[in-house]
């Protein structure tokens, strides 16, 4: 882009060749809607090295893992349970029904439909994302979904399971990966089929996410985590390289980035990351990512700032400006907003309210991120009298007329006939 110059350039681009993921995951797919929950327990031995016999887990063991908890990592896991349902039912509230007489006689509108039964994945990975089965869980049952199925690998920490029962799921399953988005889209033996599947995974769970999307509906397709910082010359560049590599170390594959007007800041905030890397446990995964995703643009005013930023489109994007508000109404592209060098990624991560699972890879352009709406249909409807009809069905027969649709011509006109044929009101 015009006017952006790199104090740090990305060294690579998270382009690759997914034809090996596709083809694996099509393969999976299709043993798992063949053979069910027999391949299930076969891809468990396969890729967990886990030997799953029972692949429900029990109401003793939920309660077992919900008693194992630490007393104080309950009440941080309940904590973020009610924030993040707090967040929801005041969300919810906004979605309201409509009824309307759009003409006299010619009543529209549409009710709101919770979705029935979603499943939520639930993924492994380095650390056991605690927070995780929080943000897909709860939204649905604020929602009034009448049934929430997660599914997590066969080898997660049992807090986790501890997690997904406090959020309120109706039933947990041993089982992860893209044979588990298969489980749910077409249902096995023990899994039943699910309506939508929310919820982040791997490559190949994503990748399933993808194929199976149609007669079962997803979030959508999240790839690794981002977290970009629009800054001017009042910003702080040791809190600026704290954020970026507390989200660097989620994975290797981790984009992250700043976005200033400011050279100094620029210059000092890459210091800044490399005196932060010295002593950070996590340097290995955060260190990779920094090297080959991390970026510092310079921009040559406050426009081009803005413009770099919406094109990104990050999942996460935070704003320490001089008037953070002010900047951050400007801004249009992003998964989720944080307002100030108060207001960090982290919070919204692990307890907030806000939704962390956001759209990535430039999705922030046409959608946002996962929310009690996404677990809803807004289902339109209609119904006319005799003086909606006899405005509506004039236009609809000459319409129809005109697009040589005759059978749509006599069903716009066959009630106006019978109407006129029976004289006045």
């Amino acid at each position: 882009m015009n006017g952006v110059t790199y104090v740090k350039a990305p060294a690579r681009n998270l382009v690759s060749d997914t034809s090996q993921v596709e083809e694996v995951t099509k393969n999976i797919l299709a043993a798992v809607r063949i053979e069910g929950d027999k391949a299930l327990r076969r891809y468990s031995q396969e890729f967990d090295k886990v030997t799953v016999e029972a692949l429900e887990i029990t109401d003793e063991e939920r309660q077992a893992a919900v008693a194992g908890l630490d007393p104080a990592a309950r009440a941080d896991m309940e904590f973020a349970i009610e924030r993040v349902r707090a967040f929801a039912k005041a969300q919810r509230a906004t979605i309201l029904p409509l009824e309307i007489e759009a003409l006299p006689g010619l009543h529209l509108g549409h009710r709101v439909i919770p979705i029935r039964r979603i499943g939520a994945y639930v993924p492994g990975g380095r650390y056991p994302l605690l927070s995780a089965p929080v943000m897909t869980i709860v939204p649905a049952k604020v929602a009034g979904c009448s049934e929430v199925i997660a599914c997590l690998p066969p080898g997660s920490h049992r807090d986790v399971i501890a997690a997904c029962h406090l959020a309120g799921a109706d039933r947990i399953f041993r089982v992860g990966g893209a044979q588990a988005i298969a489980a749910l889209a077409y249902g096995t033996e023990s899994i039943p089929k699910v309506d939508k599947i929310v919820g982040p995974g791997n490559a190949f769970v994503n990748e399933a996410k993808r194929q199976v999307f149609g007669p079962v509906g997803i979030d959508q397709l999240a790839g690794p985590s981002e977290i970009f910082i629009v800054a001017d010359s009042t910003a702080d560049p040791e809190l600026i390289a704290i954020d970026l590599l507390a989200q660097a170390e989620h994975d290797v594959k981790t984009r992250v980035g700043l976005i200033t007007t400011d050279r100094q800041l620029a210059e000092s905030t890459l210091e800044h990351v490399q005196l932060q890397l010295a002593d950070l446990s996590t340097a290995p995964v955060a260190a990779a990512a920094w090297d080959n995703y991390g970026e510092i643009a310079l921009c040559a005013d406050e426009a081009t700032m803005i413009s770099y930023s919406d094109l990104i489109a990050a999942e996460h994007l935070q704003v320490h400006t001089a008037d953070s508000h002010a900047m951050g109404a400007k801004l249009s592209n992003y998964g989720s907003l944080f307002i100030g060098p108060l207001a960090s990624v982290v919070y919204s991560d692990k307890c907030c309210g806000t939704n962390h699972t956001l759209p990535t890879m430039g999705a922030g352009r046409y959608t946002g991120g996962l929310w009690v709406g996404s677990y809803l249909k807004i289902c339109t409807h209609q119904w006319l009298d005799r003086r909606g009809v006899e405005t509506v069905a004039p236009p609809a027969v000459r319409q129809s007329g005109r697009e040589g649709l005759e059978g749509h011509r006599r069903a716009a006109a066959v009630r106006l006939d019978r109407l006129l044929a029976q004289g006045t009101r």
